[in-house]
């Protein structure tokens, strides 16, 4: 039964963080939703922040997983892209990424909250990687991305869309069309005979060349 009602406040905590905000979450908001008692919110955890902490780790498991067999299969960027505009538009009609952002709003004020909302994105930014480390590598450009970065960045995108999304949503499906276009580009850049991808690497390199010298100077 305290293992039935643990979970009850996570998921209670991550509902009313997805009705009301992060800051109008209260022990007593969330033993509501959860319908339990007030005081078995610190009879599990010691504070709110420790719960939100813990329910931002517990709701980032239970999205991953069930993306995470779907990303292992991805072949190539344009069905990494396809599954993204899938996960964007259910995570977003689920309220998740909301929750996600409005953690790292609360973060930003209630420092407690920064390493377990960074987890629960590491997560996410984990798959991502994998996913985009398998897509690149026989690419032209697979020396030249930093796929670490390239997730972070990937994963910071999606965040900012949904929040994007909410004042201009024209705007936002310009954004995941402009994400498709470059990978028609890589498509393109895929097709290359070896004469012309070896060109295309060399121009690559003399341009990160000419950039590393600019940032010397």
């Amino acid at each position: 039964m305290s293992a039935d009602t643990r979970t009850r406040l996570l998921a209670g905590a991550l509902h009313m963080i997805t009705e009301q905000g992060i800051a109008k979450v209260s022990a007593r908001s969330i033993a509501a939703a959860a319908g339990v008692n007030q005081a078995l919110v610190f009879y599990h955890f010691k504070s709110v922040d420790e719960l939100l902490s813990a329910a931002c780790r517990h709701g980032a498991e239970q999205r991953v997983a069930v993306y995470r067999e779907r990303l292992s299969r991805v072949r190539n960027l344009g069905e990494l892209l396809e599954l993204g505009r899938e996960l964007h538009a259910t995570e977003r009609a689920d309220g998740n990424v909301a929750v996600l952002a409005q953690l790292l709003a609360g973060a930003q004020t209630q420092p407690r909250l920064a390493p377990a909302t960074a987890a629960g994105l590491a997560l996410w930014i984990d798959e991502i990687e994998g996913a985009l480390a398998r897509v690149l590598a026989d690419t032209p450009l697979a020396e030249f991305v930093d796929v670490p970065g390239l997730a972070r960045a990937t994963a910071a995108a999606f965040i900012g869309l949904e929040l994007y999304e909410g004042v201009d949503a024209d705007g936002a499906e310009r954004a995941l069309d402009a994400l498709e276009q470059l990978s028609a580009l890589v498509t393109v850049l895929e097709e290359l005979g070896p004469v012309a991808r070896r060109a295309v690497r060399a121009r690559v390199r003399r341009g990160r060349g000419h950039s590393s010298a600019r940032d010397r100077s």
